[in-house]
C-alpha cells in the first residue's frame, strides 16, 4: 500500500481536504426499493471480521490493516479488516459456548491469525512460535480447536466487542452478511505479516490516518469500510470505542441507493453511531 513504509509506519503527515459528505435520512419509499431489490439477491454468505486495535503513539488507538492481493475477486486491492467466512468447523467449535454469535467471534479470531499473525483474544496468550505453530496448522487445513488444545489455549470470547453488522445489497460477484468486532491487540504481540494469499500486506495506523490516504487517492476501500473508519476515527482511546459500541446495539446495515437534486446517493440509516450516512453512488467503491 502506498504510504506506509515496511514496518507498518505512517509516512504520511500532511492532512488532505476533507471531503464534504451529505447526511440523509432513511425514508419508507427507500425501504420498500430495498426489500425489492433484495428479494432477487442470492443469500449472503455469513462471514466475521475483526477490528483489533493497540494503543496508538499519538491520543488515538491504531488498527490493524490489510491490502487485499488485487487478483481476489471480493474487495480487490482494498484496505480491509482482518476477517472471512463463518466455516462450518467455527459452528461445531462454537456448541461449546453459550454466546449465540459465538461461531462468529471464533471466526473473527481464526480468520486475524490466519491472515495477519497475530493472535488475539487466546487464553493463556501465547508467544511468537505458538502463534506461528497455529498458524502454519490453519493454512494446512487443520481445525482451529484441535490447534488450540495442542498447544493448551482455548479463546476468550468476552474479549470481543460487537460493534456493526453490515449486509450490503449490491449486485456484485459475491455478497457477505458480515459482523463486525472490536477486540485488543495482544500486549507484545509481534508485528504483524500477510499471508501473501489474500493479503499482500499489513499495517497499523489510526482511522483517520487510512481516512487521509483514501482522501489523497493512495489507497482504497469499499463502502462499509470506509464507514467504519470514519466512526473509529472519533474515539480517542480503545475504551471511548467499546462504550460507543455499547450505546449503538447491532442491527443489520443494507445500503440503499436514492436520488438527491440529480444525483444517486449510497445511503445508511441515522442514529446508529455513523458520522458518515451517504456518499455519491459514483463514488463509492462497493466490492
Amino acid at each position: 500500500m502506498r504510504g506506509f513504509n515496511l514496518q507498518g509506519t505512517p509516512t504520511f503527515l500532511a492532512r488532505s481536504p476533507k471531503r464534504r459528505h451529505a447526511r440523509g435520512t432513511c425514508n419508507r419509499a427507500a425501504v420498500a426499493r430495498l426489500h425489492q431489490v433484495m428479494s432477487d439477491l442470492p443469500e449472503p454468505i455469513p462471514a466475521a471480521t475483526l477490528i483489533l486495535l493497540r494503543p496508538g503513539s499519538g491520543s488515538a488507538p491504531e488498527i490493524l490493516m490489510m491490502e487485499r492481493s488485487e487478483n481476489m475477486a471480493f474487495a480487490a486491492g482494498a484496505l480491509v479488516f482482518p476477517g472471512g467466512r463463518i466455516d462450518p468447523e467455527d459452528h461445531a467449535m462454537a456448541a461449546s459456548f453459550p454466546h449465540p454469535d459465538a461461531a462468529a467471534r471464533i471466526a473473527a479470531i481464526r480468520e486475524t491469525i490466519e491472515e495477519t499473525g497475530i493472535a488475539p483474544a487466546l487464553l493463556p496468550s501465547p508467544g511468537e512460535q505458538i502463534v506461528a505453530e497455529i498458524r502454519a496448522g490453519l493454512s494446512q487445513g487443520r481445525p482451529f480447536g484441535e490447534l488450540l488444545f495442542e498447544h493448551g489455549l482455548s479463546v476468550d470470547l468476552e474479549a470481543l466487542t460487537r460493534f456493526a453488522r453490515w449486509c450490503p445489497n449490491f449486485r456484485e460477484t459475491r455478497r457477505f452478511d458480515t459482523l463486525f468486532y472490536l477486540a485488543e491487540a495482544p500486549a507484545g504481540a509481534h508485528s504483524a505479516s500477510a499471508d501473501c494469499n489474500e493479503a499482500v500486506s499489513t499495517s497499523w495506523a489510526s482511522a483517520s490516518a487510512v481516512l487521509q490516504e483514501l482522501e489523497a487517492g493512495r489507497a482504497h476501500a469499499i463502502f462499509p469500510t470506509r464507514r467504519n473508519l470514519e466512526r473509529l476515527a472519533r474515539f480517542a482511546s480503545i475504551e471511548e470505542a467499546r462504550a460507543d459500541a455499547a450505546l449503538h446495539p447491532v442491527q443489520k446495515i443494507t445500503p440503499w441507493v436514492e436520488e438527491r437534486e440529480g444525483r444517486k446517493w449510497v445511503c445508511i440509516p441515522e442514529g446508529i453511531g455513523y458520522p458518515v450516512t451517504a456518499e455519491p453512488l459514483d463514488t463509492a467503491r462497493r466490492s
